[in-house]
């Protein structure tokens, strides 16, 4: 499946070569960047508060969709004849929280927020005392890997490394640069409590996650939340330390922390445990039921118009949170996803200016996506329409503030035959795919379109590409990079006026085309052979026929 997952993305990229990346003249988009960088400007202003779930700019925020569909002449699509979803979410708030790590004894100069973060989803006070440390790499085990071979984690701290093994390679059994699910967090966490610890600490780095330690720090002391009600117990214990705090807390202990993170990339890897050094922790945590919100505007179909394509955009952003050293508490959220959801209101407005489509199309501002894409999961789980004839979903979370561009940047390619489709319509534009930037990064499964996947509907999931047409991929990825790494949910991710959205824009009118031609069309997009969700998907095939 791996090596069909990178020949079918070679396949696809294919298909855009054209003239040379350098030589192509993209058209104009269909979409009016104007308007997309006017709803920007609104939604990431301070009067909406960092459109923070459960927040006071969450009324303001789905007020502001509601009018801004109603008056394209979109109709309502949510529950009972009206705008919305509800979304159950139970919150969870940390508080009177303590943490020390010692090391024989003495407690280290290790801070909450500087070097260290903390929680869990256990209601009720959570208490580790002097809980010893053990290093098991990856925190693999899986597919013959076993790093926590010959550990006693009985009471013990799983301290664990971000991604695979094989993440900085092309080709590996993990996947290589493209992140699999043993990759993530709740992979390793599910692991190490297996095994009877009591906490899983993770190795913060930039390179591993894609994210700064900034993020951490920032919503460290947020409240947590899930969908529906409170467990009776939620997982255990879990944390982050910033990697040069951990280089030198294991130095201390005899440890080289850079060495032992490259022998982990082996298979032959072991678990080992450092020497003197313990977590201590005690916090409790309240719970509360709250509801957030999806809205939902639908343009209705003709004669298909029982079926459905989805566009989707998460609306929120991380609201409000402590003061920075600027006295900002206002995470506004400009580009994630201040651009993603403006982009859908155009893209909605496009749909409302032409003649209906054969299938009915879906219009969704998801609540929570930062949260763990929340909003999206209670679609996906309670659809408002079958999602057996669910065409297609597309998503709408650019991560870039871009001038005009000639390419687009593929998630996650060699899924489904969409990717062949995106192709042709980005050349149509003038404009041709790129590889992923950073697989490593997971991307595909950090965005809203992910919870349509996991219920095998078919979803591509593409963004304004670094190739602008001033400048080239050497300023895009400038670009790119000083956003993911100095603004990613940061307060300084801000409205900024010397923006044209052109790229935006551009991503939009490839979205909007590719979704107009399923919207028209009696053909079902599918899964590519050797894809997991193609068999899940072949099961509802009857209510196609």
């Amino acid at each position: 499946m791996i090596a069909f997952h990178r020949l079918a993305a070679a396949a696809v990229l294919s298909l855009s070569v054209g003239l040379p990346a350098t030589a192509q003249t993209p058209a104009a988009p269909m979409l009016d960047a104007a308007a997309i960088k006017r709803d920007v400007e609104v939604l990431s202003g301070d009067a909406f508060a960092g459109r923070g779930p459960g927040e006071v700019g969450e009324e303001k925020t789905l007020a502001y969709l509601v009018e801004q569909f109603a008056a394209a002449g979109l109709q309502p699509g949510g529950q009972n004849g009206g705008w919305f979803q509800d979304v159950a979410l139970t919150r969870y708030q940390r508080d009177n929280a303590r943490v020390a790590i010692r090391l024989n004894g003495e407690v280290q100069p290790l801070e909450l927020v500087r070097d260290l973060s903390v929680t869990s989803m256990h209601i009720g006070q959570t208490r580790i005392e002097n809980a010893g440390l053990v290093f098991v790499g990856f925190g693999v085990d899986d597919l013959g890997w076993d790093q926590f071979a010959g550990a006693d984690l009985t009471g013990k701290v799983a301290v664990v490394l971000l991604n695979d093994p094989d993440y900085a390679s092309d080709t590996g059994p993990f996947n290589g640069r493209n992140r699999s699910p043993q990759g993530g967090l709740g992979a390793k966490k599910r692991a190490a409590f297996a095994r009877g610890a009591v906490a899983v600490l993770q190795i913060h780095q930039f390179e591993t996650a894609s994210w700064p330690w900034q993020q951490i720090a920032n919503s460290d002391p947020d409240p947590k939340f899930v969908r529906g009600p409170a467990p009776e117990r939620g997982v255990d214990t879990s944390g982050a330390i910033r990697w040069e705090a951990a280089v030198d807390l294991f130095a201390k202990a005899g440890l080289d922390l850079p060495a032992l993170a490259l022998t982990a990339r082996e298979q032959a890897f072991r678990a080992v445990e450092v020497p003197g050094v313990t977590l201590s922790t005690d916090f409790t945590i309240a719970a509360s039921p709250m509801v957030t919100r999806n809205v939902v505007a639908m343009q209705p179909g003709t004669d298909r118009a029982d079926e459905t394509v989805i566009y989707g955009a998460h609306w929120d952003a991380y609201g409000i949170g402590p003061a920075d050293d600027r006295g900002d508490r206002l995470r506004n959220g400009a580009i994630d996803n201040g651009i993603g959801t403006a982009t859908l209101l155009e893209v909605a407005r496009t749909y409302a200016r032409a003649p209906a489509p054969r299938r009915s199309v879906l219009f969704i501002g998801y609540t929570s996506e930062e949260d763990g894409l929340l909003g999206a999961y209670e679609y996906a789980n309670a659809p408002l329409r079958p999602l057996e004839t669910t065409a297609a979903v597309f998503n709408l979370d650019p991560h870039h503030a871009l001038p005009m561009t000639r390419s687009l940047e593929l998630i996650g390619a060699g899924r489904t035959g969409l990717e062949a489709d995106l192709a042709r319509v980005a050349a149509s534009q003038g404009l041709s795919l790129e590889a992923e930037h950073d697989p490593a990064a997971g991307w595909y499964g950090r965005s809203d379109h992910f919870t349509f996947a996991e219920q095998a509907v078919p979803t591509v999931y593409f963004r304004a590409g670094s190739d602008l047409v001033e400048g080239g991929t050497e300023r895009g990825m400038t670009m790119i990079r000083a956003y993911n790494s100095q603004h990613y949910h940061q307060r300084t991710d801000e409205f900024d006026a010397a923006w044209d959205m052109v790229a935006a824009a551009q991503e939009g009118t490839v979205a909007y085309l590719l979704g107009r031609e399923v919207a028209d069309s009696d053909r079902w997009p599918t899964w590519n052979e050797g894809v997991a969700y193609r068999a899940r998907r072949d099961t509802s095939a009857a209510a196609r026929d």
